[in-house]
């Protein structure tokens, strides 16, 4: 139906060709268009009945807030970008981390944009586009590096982010992160208890600062004397399925007292699964694994298959509060979380 149909004017209120707007939605409800407004801007003076009645019925109308026209009254955008690398785990990380953030955002006036890069672009290009172009009014960022130079740069610029991932300058920036540290210790220590003492850790790139933090907790627990600890050197846990599989069977081919393997991803522990099978050992009984997951997967695909949960929904969710609470509050101290990991499953 279109505007202009009656019986569609007859269910939203809308004159016939009338294009909705704060005014409409002021005549629908009885309240004036200020508060109109406030509402629908989540402004903490107006009561959540209120506030509820004026979505409804902005939805009911079809109400798109003017963006130019926000930009101008209030100099922003209503707008917050998630930067992704393409490179990056989809199957169960990072779409459930957009699901989160987006739905965190939903009953609030802010919308999420994601803007990907590619790995034959710089990382700092998306960042200073949006800067630039003020296209947002906060960056969410993840994949961060201990020096992270899109960091440094938004530091400097003053420009409202939170990062999925701490850096050294933590103390001064909003953050959610899962303590890779602790994972890399706990897997360890959990093949340790299961007589493993020769351990693999397939990580992510080591210039990533949650690669590092997990290689040091695993090898807190396999450079005690009588065990070995190694990290893949020939594929990190970004790369694809294949490559993961056939760099982990070089690796048991070289080293084949290997009797225990921590994955830093699902994909990770798909290709270790894959390389350990290949070989004709058995996952559980020749060679354990510990991964780390964000839904319940690995106990469907090996049961015998020891795995870590990482809370992405939780990150998610946090992210999109600290990214809003950085805009709204420049000058309050910055949202901050560790997950910190205690057992494995």
């Amino acid at each position: 139906m279109t505007d202009s149909d009656p019986a569609a004017n007859e269910i939203t209120g809308l004159a016939p060709g009338e294009r909705p707007t704060l005014k409409t939605i002021s005549r629908l409800t009885g309240l004036a268009v200020a508060t109109v407004s406030r509402a629908l801007n989540d402004a903490p003076d107006i009561g959540d009945d209120t506030k509820v009645r004026v979505r409804e019925t902005a939805a009911s109308v079809g109400y798109v807030p003017n963006r130019a026209g926000v930009r101008l009254r209030t100099g922003k955008t209503n707008v917050i970008a998630l930067l992704l690398s393409t490179e990056h785990e989809v199957m169960n990380h990072t779409a459930r981390l957009i699901n989160a953030a987006a739905g965190a955002l939903r009953a609030s006036p802010y919308h999420m944009i994601i803007t990907p890069y590619f790995p034959d672009e710089n990382p700092m290009d998306p960042v200073r586009y949006v800067v630039e172009t003020h296209s947002a009014d906060a960056i969410i960022l993840n994949q961060t590096q201990q020096e992270d130079p899109r960091v440094e740069y938004l530091m400097r610029v003053n420009f409202p982010f939170v990062t999925h991932g701490r850096t050294i300058w933590s103390d001064r920036h909003a953050y959610f992160d899962f303590d890779n540290c602790a994972y890399g210790r706990i897997a360890a220590q959990a093949l340790a208890d299961r007589g493993r003492r020769n351990l693999l850790l397939i990580a992510p790139p080591l210039y990533q600062n949650y690669a590092t933090e997990m290689r040091d907790g695993l090898l807190s627990v396999a450079q005690r004397p009588g065990y070995r600890g190694a990290v893949l050197d020939s594929a990190t846990s970004d790369d694809q399925n294949d490559k993961i599989a056939e760099e982990t069977r070089k690796f048991l081919q070289q080293k084949p007292d290997t009797d225990g393997i921590v994955c830093a991803s699902v994909m990770a522990c798909m290709g270790a699964t894959a390389a350990i099978e290949g070989l004709g050992a058995v996952v559980g009984k020749d060679i354990d694994i510990v991964a780390k997951e964000a839904m319940p997967f690995l106990a469907t695909f090996r049961p015998a298959i020891l795995s870590v949960k990482e809370n992405v929904m939780a990150a998610g969710q946090f992210l999109a509060d600290a990214a809003r609470h950085a805009i709204d509050h420049p000058d309050a101290p910055p949202m901050q979380h560790l997950d910190v990991p205690k057992t494995v499953d």
